[in-house]
């Protein structure tokens, strides 16, 4: 018999992909006891070792810079890219693991899956079930709050939050690429990994493998770059048609048949000069696009990714194209997708993060809520990471304040905002604006300043280039290290804290892939040259400059420094070296 476990939580969290690992690691930094469920045994969903997907976002792989991600997912890429040289799916998956169990008060039950819910009432949770197979064991959990980043919307599916499953018709919210009603969805994929041999290497395809004799059977589907032989191309796709959750066995049988159908193909009909190449590594697991989406106060919507509505309780940003999938997937005969790509980046309101019926369940990812056409844009795990950390962030507060989601976004949504700014989170044009920051009473000069990168930018409140202003310090690159920024207050200040938010080349992408198409576009192995290495935080003295921090060998992007300092006028950042560049550069300086 199975041992049953009571657990109680500030709040519990059902999924382990992005939106699940950001949420769940924000809501414990910001003091909530937090559980997170995951039924694999790996974090990090489509981006995970089972799957291998890269982590895409609001920056299109670097076709829109400086719109990358910041907060918790940066932490996450920037420690990839110096410590996965080797660009390796395990590792990453390592890394979000490593990161979940440094956080004192988050528990991880990983390999546990949610299997139902005990309600309050009709609209609140007061309880999930849970089973771990692999130890025989039973869990029930209590939390005040609750959210579902699971994907396929299991926990909101099991407390009865109202959902929606394929797509919607043109005129249930006006938006001109609606394809319904009805309840096709994207289709689920398989990639896989291949090698050359130096050697040709024959191929014989099993019986049950699909057949695709010739380039006409495969219509609009191009398969003849290096990066399609190395990792399958994106098209593999196919269960739109079928329900994406209860026919996921079936889903997955059939691209076992196609993938190997389409091996087959490249190997042995035609020259595609795949003769030296062989598999080394296929997913078992498909990635899966879409499914359930829970319904929200807001229901984001075609305009609102492609016209960029400013919500007043916006928490997020997106920026990927509308990039919507047939169902027929494969077996399509139109091409197999079409992209809608938003002028600028788009914001996401909190209510679009927490259920409209159930009044203590947030979700983010791609079960939040959004139409079919939204969610072409918004499923990417980048968004879903971000959306993850303002949930997370506002489910903490909810603690905090003794209230309810809906309460945050209408009572508290102000303070949420900034907190979300003070983590390095990002919000399409809202400023930081903290009165408790003494940064923001300082006269502020530099040893030198690179045009257009004056030192006052520190204070701006953004923390990346937009609309033409780049938002940071530069120093000159015509002078050579040390370089200086230095704040001086008309009245000495204690100080408790001191954020220092560095340049980490959001003019770039920064994802893990083994595609050398697409690595060769980074800067990846080792830190960011942008990026402040070495350099010392002061104070000033009767006696002169105190050091009270010392940093060697940096690069993280936002750095936070706890510190206990008597009434001074006056705090430098001394900076000896970058990590390559010939500037050191700084976006923002907070003092508490």
């Amino acid at each position: 018999m199975a041992d049953l476990h009571k657990l109680e939580a500030d709040v519990v969290i059902v999924g382990g992909g992005m939106a699940g690992v950001c949420a769940a690691v924000a809501a414990a930094r910001h003091g909530a006891h937090t559980v997170l469920v995951q039924d694999r045994p790996v974090l990090g969903g489509n981006s995970s070792s089972e799957i291998g997907v890269g982590v895409s976002g609001a920056d299109r792989s670097g076709a829109r810079p400086h719109a990358r991600e910041a907060g918790i997912l940066e932490e996450l890429r920037l420690e990839a890219a110096v410590r996965n040289p080797q660009s390796t799916f395990s590792m990453w998956s390592l890394l979000l693991w490593e990161w979940v169990m440094r956080e004192p008060d988050l528990q991880l039950l990983l390999n546990t899956a949610c299997t139902g819910v005990q309600m309050a009432s009709a609209s609140r949770i007061a309880a999930i079930t849970a089973s771990r197979e692999s130890t025989e064991d039973r869990f029930v959990i209590t939390a005040p709050i609750f959210m579902d980043c699971s994907g396929d919307g299991r926990l909101g599916y099991e407390a009865g939050a109202d959902f929606r499953m394929g797509r919607e018709g043109p005129e249930e919210h006006n938006e001109p690429h609606a394809e319904g009603p009805d309840n096709k969805t994207m289709g689920s994929s398989i990639t896989w990994r291949a090698r050359d041999m130096g050697v040709p290497v024959p191929f014989t395809p099993p019986p049950w493998a699909k057949e695709f004799l010739s380039d006409e059977d495969l219509p609009y589907r191009a398969h003849n770059s290096l990066s399609d032989l190395y990792t399958g191309p994106w098209w593999l796709a196919y269960g739109g048609e079928l329900d994406t959750i209860k026919d996921a066995e079936k889903i997955r049988d059939e691209l076992l048949a196609i993938m190997f159908g389409v091996w087959d193909h490249i190997k042995n009909r035609g020259d595609h000069g795949a003769a030296n190449w062989a598999l080394t590594w296929w997913n078992f697991i498909p990635g899966k696009r879409e499914s359930r989406r829970l319904l929200g106060e807001h229901i984001l919507t075609e305009q609102d990714v492609l016209e960029a509505p400013l919500f007043a309780d916006r928490v997020a940003h997106g920026g990927w194209s509308i990039d919507s999938h047939p169902p027929g997937g494969i077996y399509a005969s139109e091409p197999p997708s079409y992209n809608l790509v938003p002028d600028d980046i788009y914001s996401i309101p909190l209510r679009c993060l927490y259920s409209r019926n159930i009044e203590n369940l947030f979700m983010a990812g791609r079960c939040a809520s959004c139409t079919h056409v939204a969610m072409a844009s918004t499923r990417v795990m980048g968004t879903a990471a971000v959306m993850g950390q303002a949930a997370g962030t506002a489910a903490a507060m909810c603690i905090e304040r003794n209230c309810m989601p809906a309460d945050v976004a209408s009572v508290h949504i102000r303070e949420l905002q900034q907190r979300l700014l003070k983590d390095d989170h990002y919000i399409p044009d809202l400023a930081a604006d903290d009165p408790a920051d003494h940064a923001r009473q300082a006269e502020i000069t530099a040893s030198s300043e690179a045009p257009g990168c004056a030192a006052r930018n520190v204070v701006s409140g953004v923390t990346r280039q937009r609309d033409g202003r780049t938002h940071q310090w530069a120093s000159d690159p015509s002078q050579l290290m040390p370089q200086w920024l230095q704040l001086t207050w008309p009245e000495p200040v204690s100080i408790g804290e001191i954020h220092l938010t560095c340049d980490t080349g959001f003019q770039r992408p920064l994802t893990l892939t083994d595609v050398e198409e697409f690595r060769s576009q980074m800067v990846w192995g080792r830190p960011q040259p942008e990026t402040i290495r070495d350099y010392d935080v002061e104070v000033r003295e009767a006696g002169g400059w105190r050091p009270v921090v010392r940093e060697r060998g940096n690069y993280q992007r936002k750095r936070r420094y706890n510190i206990n300092i008597g009434p001074t006028d006056s705090l430098r950042v001394h900076i000896y070296s970058t990590n390559g560049d010939a500037s050191a550069r700084i976006y923002e300086v907070r003092v508490y």
